[in-house]
């Protein structure tokens, strides 16, 4: 394998989304088995990951499990797992335990996102040249923050950043921003004559019809990473930070991760680079883990068998439908499901649903009624309403959620924008206006007066917070904005403190966006 002269991530998937689901299927197959050397284990592994839809099913290259190898190496180079040295055993870190514990699945993959470090073990194996000693998402941020940068491309990542972005000191930091101004004017009469033979794939190939094409497809899988995590979106072709999150960003940069040291040592590094955001040391005993009972084997079953179906719904506690779902497909006594469940999962999962939910308040029309459809579950399986989904009509007579609230006895209106700068235009307002509220028995056949309307968004334009309050003085019904970052702090703020529907109604009835002060 060649010296890598820029960043390296393995990508076998390009998004974190189902890094939950993949980590569940590495437990329920390797947990405690011989990992290394062992290409029966690594062959179920990939199996495990085809039944469950993860990898593609195809004729395979070989029938090594090379497939399950890159899959562990994905989960390794994230500080998920890692193996022991005296026995080639894999383990999960804290890190991973807290995922499979059902923690935010977001909290946990941001926190090693942030100090994925060169060197490392993944860095070594993958032969990126040791010149690199750099938090590369760390400094990634700080040019974003930077005014004269303010946003990046994936070709400026790929061809300025990843290949020049050798330490985190404001020396280097300096000399790629005067690059990347330098290749906004120039393009790539900017980069050094040597630039491919000295960029060369892990192959030592260049391919000549697209040979940028390796760094591309690294710096876009590193944008998706960012977008995961939930502090940068996508507009137009450039990635720029969500502008709630600044304070955040801003605490993120003024606080950078240390380097950990000893990256040749595997097991060391990883247990002190997998460490979650609730712990400050790895202090487990892994000598006396002992053998692995048919107990453990099916816990470990109805865990990954939660974990995916947390995915798909917001589940704030565990419940009998819950229960038999999970019985029905482990396999497994009900009776067993239930106290697993109420032990592990006492109060639900649902940060991998959350996780998908902000990805489809940037998606346009493309996930429109996903998006609808979770907002719809969510104020029915979070927050207690009666919430009807009507987007799916298609009519421009009909908002997309309804809530109905017998617990205060008002409904209210819920119009989801996809978009990460979104503004009510003339027609979206008289949309509001007169086909939404002044003719709700059109389409509810509730007697409830009108408690609110909201609108859900990516983001929202400068201006919002007047065009909002058009819509009230026009239509005599409260209403407001919230972004989806903001609406995933209100849900996270409600699993610790329990909104009732009119505390609800309070907050959705600012008359403006609502911002995260509004939720403290």
């Amino acid at each position: 394998m060649a010296i890598l002269n820029y960043w390296w991530v393995t990508r076998p998937k390009r998004k974190l989304n189902s890094i939950p689901e993949v980590l569940a299927a590495f437990s329920n197959v390797a947990l405690s088995a011989q990992w290394t050397g062992s290409r029966s284990i690594h062959i179920q592994f990939e199996d495990e990951l085809e039944r469950n839809g993860l990898k593609r099913v195809g004729e395979r290259r070989d029938h090594s499990g090379s497939g399950g190898r890159t899959y562990q190496a994905w989960l390794s180079s994230l500080g998920l797992i890692f193996i022991q040295e005296s026995t080639g055993i894999p383990y999960l870190t804290l890190a991973g335990e807290a995922i499979m514990e059902g923690k935010s699945p977001v909290a946990v993959l941001k926190n090693q996102v942030l100090k994925y470090q060169f060197p490392s073990p993944f860095g070594i194996k993958t032969k990126v040249s040791p010149r690199f000693r750099v938090h590369p998402f760390i400094f990634i941020l700080s040019l974003l923050i930077d005014d004269r940068i303010s946003y990046l491309t994936e070709e400026e990542i790929a061809k300025v950043v990843m290949t020049e972005g050798f330490d985190d000191t404001d020396v280097c930091k300096e000399d790629v921003i005067r690059k990347i101004i330098a290749f906004r004017n120039d393009g790539d009469n900017s980069l050094p004559r040597d630039f491919i033979d000295t960029h060369t794939p892990s192959t030592g190939v260049v391919n000549l019809d697209h040979p940028y094409s390796h760094l591309l497809d690294t710096a876009n899988t590193m944008v998706n990473w960012l977008e995961y995590i939930q502090l940068v979106y996508r507009e137009d072709g450039k990635m720029m930070l969500v502008p709630e999150k600044l304070d955040e960003i801003n605490f993120i940069l003024e606080n950078p991760p240390s380097f950990i040291i000893r990256p040749e040592d595997h097991e060391f590094f990883q247990r002190r680079y997998g460490l979650d955001p609730w712990h400050r040391k790895d202090t487990r005993n892994l000598l006396n883990t002992g053998t692995v009972s048919s107990r453990a084997i099916e816990i470990q079953r109805i865990r990954q068998a939660f974990i995916a179906y947390s995915i798909h719904r917001p589940i704030s506690k565990i419940d009998n439908d819950i229960i038999e779902n999970i019985a029905q497909n482990t396999g497994t006594d009900s009776s067993l499901v239930e106290n697993v469940l109420y032990r592990e999962y006492p109060h639900g999962a649902i940060g991998g649903f959350l996780s998908g939910y902000y990805e489809m308040a940037f998606k346009g029309q493309d996930e429109a009624t996903d998006f609808e459809i979770a907002t719809t579950n969510i104020f029915k399986d979070i927050f207690g309403y009666n919430a009807r989904h009507l987007g799916q009509t298609g009519s421009k007579s009909a908002p997309d959620v309804l809530l109905i609230s017998d617990e205060n006895g008002y409904q209210a209106i819920i119009d989801n924008k996809a978009y990460s700068k979104y503004s009510i235009t003339g027609d979206h307002h008289n949309r509001m206006v007169h086909n939404y509220i002044e003719n709700i028995s059109n389409y509810s056949d509730c007697r409830y007066p009108i408690g609110f309307f909201t609108y859900i968004a990516g983001g929202f334009i400068d201006t919002i917070d007047r065009q909002i309050q058009a819509e009230v003085a026009e239509s005599s019904v409260s209403g407001s904005g919230i972004t989806v970052s903001n609406m995933i702090k209100l849900i996270e703020r409600h699993q610790e403190r329990n909104f009732t529907h009119e505390e609800l109604k309070n907050l959705f009835s600012v008359n403006r966006q609502i911002k995260l002060a509004d939720l403290r």
